[in-house]
């Protein structure tokens, strides 16, 4: 006789996809503080190895391109293989780009780190995010898009800040922080562990390793937008990572670890915050005021580099940081409008891929070009591409389509 499932098996099931959440959020956190962990020691290795803005910038070119590449490839993976297995597998490799950098001495082994990492963090990026969209609550609605957008931002404040204070207040200041990440990435693999799988483990694993982008096609139409937020906001990213440590001592007048962490988490962290503002509007509204408020924040930034004013950049940066949370979620939210389970792992492998084209192909150009321009005229590039994101936004953003079936092709 079949045995009538129980009242507690639902409440049961509930638990088990809240440590999944839980433990996706907690790795993706640690994935992407281990990302920018590096950031406040970029001007130890400028003045004790003798790096130059050329050389930092190829970092952040190398991890980028790294990252491009496993999402390109492994962007579907965990589809078929499990969430698990490549969460863990991700986890590892941030393992091993960490004990790269405990010993830099030479740019190419901070390029070889942070690629490794790059490797481990485009596996995540598709992987940890899909997880968390599938264990995550159903109420609030916004709490699936914020949090597998805004993750990866939270990760990277925590991981400035932590590395800034240590390396500035701490023993061992080039070796500290990273001991410090490879504990919690530890940690966090045993969390996903012992947590449920949410993706059932198809056949396709091999096809899927054949380079592909997609997304559904009731979204389709919002790509060029989204691209356009992605692009802004992520070369913004990659520019606090590869010039800020630079302009902070030279234009800013602070060689202090912790300031240039505390500069650069006042980016990153406040998109976290601006992200659930977003989520009372439509995605095209929400797109249009982020987009316009993010153009705000850098006008102010521009400001404060001609002025040598280092509060007005803090403030001009925390509302651009707010801003880019406000678009960066609707844009996504717009992405997964009507999403299936295996649709998740491929659109945040697009989402991905065009946010790291946005930090990698301006990082490139910004790294050829700084040999032969100051870092001011650099600044109003990046202030150009923020204007001209900006207004493509407000002209062209649109809202989901509601009625086409959410297939994928």
């Amino acid at each position: 006789m079949r045995q009538e499932p129980s009242a507690a098996e639902p409440v049961h099931r509930d638990r088990t996809l809240g440590l999944a959440f839980v433990s996706a959020v907690v790795s993706l956190v640690t994935v992407f503080a281990a990302v920018g962990s590096t950031i406040p020691l970029f001007n130890i290795y400028r003045t004790e190895e003798g790096f130059t803005n050329a050389g930092i910038s190829l970092t952040v070119v190398a991890y980028s391109a790294a990252t491009l590449s496993t999402l390109l490839v492994l962007g579907r993976l965990s589809t078929h293989v499990g969430r698990r297995p490549v969460a863990i597998a991700s986890l590892a490799l941030l393992l091993l780009g960490c004990l790269l950098l405990l010993k830099v001495h030479d740019i190419g082994i901070l390029i070889a780190g942070r690629l490794v990492m790059g490797l481990g963090a485009g596996l995540a990026s598709s992987t940890l995010t899909a997880y968390i969209v599938d264990a995550a609550p159903t109420r609030p609605a916004w709490l699936a898009s914020v949090a597998s957008s805004q993750t990866v931002m939270l990760g990277l404040a925590v991981g400035a800040v932590a590395s800034g204070a240590l390396v500035q207040f701490g023993p061992w200041p080039r070796d500290l922080i990273y001991l410090v990440v490879i504990g919690s990435l530890l940690l966090s693999a045993a969390l996903v562990a012992n947590s449920p799988e949410t993706a059932t483990p198809t056949p396709g694993a091999w096809h899927s390793l054949r380079p592909s982008v997609r997304v559904p096609a009731r979204v389709r139409h919002l790509l060029p937008v989204a691209a356009a937020v992605f692009l802004a906001t992520w070369a913004t990213g990659a520019f606090y990572q590869a010039f800020v440590p630079a302009l902070v001592a030279d234009q800013l007048h602070t060689n202090s670890s912790l300031v240039l962490g505390l500069v650069f988490a006042a980016y990153m962290g406040p998109s976290a915050l601006g992200a659930p503002l977003g989520g009372r509007l439509s995605t095209a509204a929400a797109q249009r005021i982020g987009m316009i408020a993010f153009l705000t924040g850098w006008i102010g930034m521009i400001t404060a580099i001609a002025t040598g004013m280092l509060p007005l950049f803090i403030a001009a940066t925390i509302i651009a940081g707010a801003a880019q949370g406000i678009a960066i979620s609707a844009a996504t939210r717009g992405l997964l409008f009507g999403s299936a389970l295996p649709d998740r792992a491929p659109i945040f492998a697009a989402v991905y891929l065009l946010s790291y084209s946005g930090a990698t192909i301006p990082s490139l150009v910004a790294a050829r070009l700084s040999d032969l321009y100051s870092l001011p005229h650099i600044v109003l590039g990046y202030g150009a591409l923020a204007f001209l994101a900006t207004l493509f936004t407000v002209v062209a953003a649109h809202n989901p389509h509601t009625d086409t079936p959410s297939t994928v092709s």
